[in-house]
C-alpha cells in the first residue's frame, strides 16, 4: 500500500499540495484506496491502474446516481492516464464493521438499504449494457472453471443447460423492465453517513453496474458472503421490498430472487477460489462454507430444480468445502 509515484503531483494539481497520504484499503480488484489529509479536510485517493482498471464506468455510474439524488463520493480530481481519482471522503463508518460492533443497528440499517433499493428501482431505466443470459452464464461458469478443479472434480455435461432451464423467466423479465443493478450491493459497500443534508447511506463500488433484474441487488444485500444476518431478517426485508416496490407477483419475484441468488453465490464461489489460486489472495476462501449454505437454500427452490439435480449428481456434499 505504497502511494503511487504520481500521487503527489496529481494532488498538487488539484489543490492538495503537501497533503498526507495514508493507506485505507483495497478490494478484490486492482484498485487501492488512500486517505488524503490536509489540515481539517480529508479526501479519498483511488488508485486504479489503467492497464488493469477502466475508471470511466465508475465515473459515469456515479454521475447517474448523483443525478438521481443518491449519496456517492463525488470526484474532486481526475487523471485517467495515471488511474488516479480524488473523491469525497465518506469517513470510516462502513456498515459491516459498524454492525459487528453495534448489532442493535442491524434492522434499521437494512431497512434503510431496502428503501434505498426500492427508490433506485423507481428511476428511469439506465443506459447501460444488459445483465442478460450471456453475462449470467459467463459468471456462473466461474464455479466449474475454478472451484471444481480445486476440489479434484471434472465438469460433467449439462451444467450450462441446467442454468439456462432455470433462468428463462428471469431473463425475459429483465429484458422487459430493467433497473439499474449495482451488482455489489451489500453491507461492506454501504457507508453510514451522519452529516447535515446527506442521505443516511453512501454507495461504494458501483462501477460494474448493468441494466438487470430488481431481485439481483436485493439478494446481494440479504445473502452476504461476508456476514450472516440475524434470524428472520432476510424474510422481513424481502417483504419490506415487495411492499415498497409494489411488486405485483410476489411468487414470481421470489423465484427470481432464488435463481439470481444461486447464480450469484455460484459465481462468488468461483471468484473466491480464483482469488486464492490465481492471485494468491488467501482470505476469501474462508467464506466458502457460508456461500455453500446460501447456495443450498437457493437450489431448494423449485425454480432451480435443474441446477439442484446437476449438483446432486456431480458435486457431492462432501466436496462443497474450502479446497485444500
Amino acid at each position: 500500500m505504497i502511494p503511487p509515484v504520481a500521487a503527489p503531483a496529481f494532488l498538487a494539481r488539484h489543490g492538495w499540495a503537501g497533503a498526507r497520504i495514508e493507506p485505507l484499503a483495497g478490494d478484490a480488484s486492482f484498485r487501492r484506496y488512500f486517505r488524503v489529509t490536509d489540515g481539517l479536510r480529508t479526501a479519498v485517493l483511488m488508485d486504479a491502474p489503467p492497464e488493469h482498471e477502466d475508471s470511466r464506468p465508475f465515473l459515469a455510474v456515479g454521475d447517474m446516481l448523483d443525478r438521481f439524488g443518491f449519496s456517492v463520493p463525488r470526484p474532486l480530481g481526475i487523471d485517467l492516464d495515471d488511474g488516479l481519482i480524488l473523491l469525497d471522503d465518506f469517513g470510516d463508518a462502513r456498515a459491516t464493521p459498524v454492525l459487528a460492533a453495534e448489532p442493535e443497528r442491524e434492522r434499521a440499517t437494512y431497512a434503510a438499504a431496502i428503501d434505498l433499493l426500492a427508490d433506485l428501482h423507481r428511476q428511469p431505466a439506465p443506459p447501460l449494457a444488459p445483465y442478460d443470459e450471456a453475462v449470467l452464464l459467463r459468471e456462473v461458469r466461474l464455479l466449474p472453471d475454478w472451484y471444481l478443479p480445486a476440489v479434484g472434480l471434472a465438469e460433467a455435461p449439462g451444467y450450462d443447460a441446467a442454468w439456462r432451464a432455470a433462468w428463462g423467466p428471469v431473463v425475459a423479465a429483465t429484458a422487459a423492465a430493467p433497473v439499474l443493478t449495482l451488482r455489489d450491493y451489500h453491507a461492506d459497500n454501504l457507508m453510514l453517513l451522519d452529516r447535515p443534508g446527506v442521505r443516511g447511506l453512501g454507495l461504494l463500488d458501483f462501477q460494474d453496474a448493468l441494466a438487470g433484474h430488481p431481485a439481483y441487488d436485493l439478494v446481494s444485500l440479504l445473502q452476504d458472503a461476508r456476514r450472516d444476518l440475524s434470524p428472520g431478517l432476510e424474510e422481513a426485508m424481502i417483504a419490506r421490498y415487495v411492499a415498497a416496490a409494489g411488486v405485483a407477483d410476489a411468487a414470481a419475484f421470489r423465484a427470481a430472487y432464488e435463481v439470481l441468488g444461486g447464480q450469484r453465490n455460484a459465481k462468488i464461489i468461483g471468484i473466491f477460489t480464483r482469488l486464492r489460486d490465481r492471485d494468491g489472495r488467501q482470505g476469501y476462501v474462508e467464506r466458502l462454507p457460508r456461500l455453500w449454505r446460501l447456495f443450498a437454500g437457493n437450489i431448494a427452490h423449485p425454480a432451480l430444480a435443474p441446477v439442484a439435480d446437476w449438483f446432486a449428481a456431480n458435486v457431492p456434499v462432501a466436496a462443497r468445502r474450502i479446497p485444500k
